[in-house]
């Protein structure tokens, strides 16, 4: 005789975004929360930890693949550059592809010929 699956009237777990214990990385928790009237369990806190190298402005739980940065627009003194999504921690939801800029720096100017340079015109 075939036993019966218990079918289960709560819902998928959803999560909130992971909180850091302190400052903006590392190691920190999440809330977990889902429906059903005789759900045993409803809530729950789970570990998570947000990598430190990831660009934050774009979720702390998202991954972008970056290309090289572009010229510098000689307008606005910036560069920019595109990334790709590659990974969303936690079915986080990140944009597919975001862009970044930089100020495009100083411009580099020659290099003295070192200390006979100095000395040669001394002389």
């Amino acid at each position: 005789p075939e036993k019966k699956a218990k079918k289960s009237d709560c819902g998928e777990w959803q999560w909130s975004v992971c909180v850091p214990t302190s400052g903006d990385c590392g190691l920190g928790t999440r809330e977990g929360t889902r429906t059903g009237a005789e759900c045993k369990q409803t809530t729950k806190t789970q570990k998570c930890k947000i990598p430190c190298n990831w660009k934050k402005q774009f979720g702390a739980e998202c991954k972008y693949q970056f290309q090289a940065w572009g010229e510098c627009d000689l307008n606005t003194a910036l560069k920019t550059r595109t990334g790709n999504l590659k990974r969303a921690l936690h079915n986080a939801d990140c944009q597919k592809t975001v862009t970044i800029s930089k100020p495009c720096g100083k411009l580099t100017k020659p290099k003295p010929q070192g200390k006979f340079h100095l000395l040669k015109a001394a002389w």
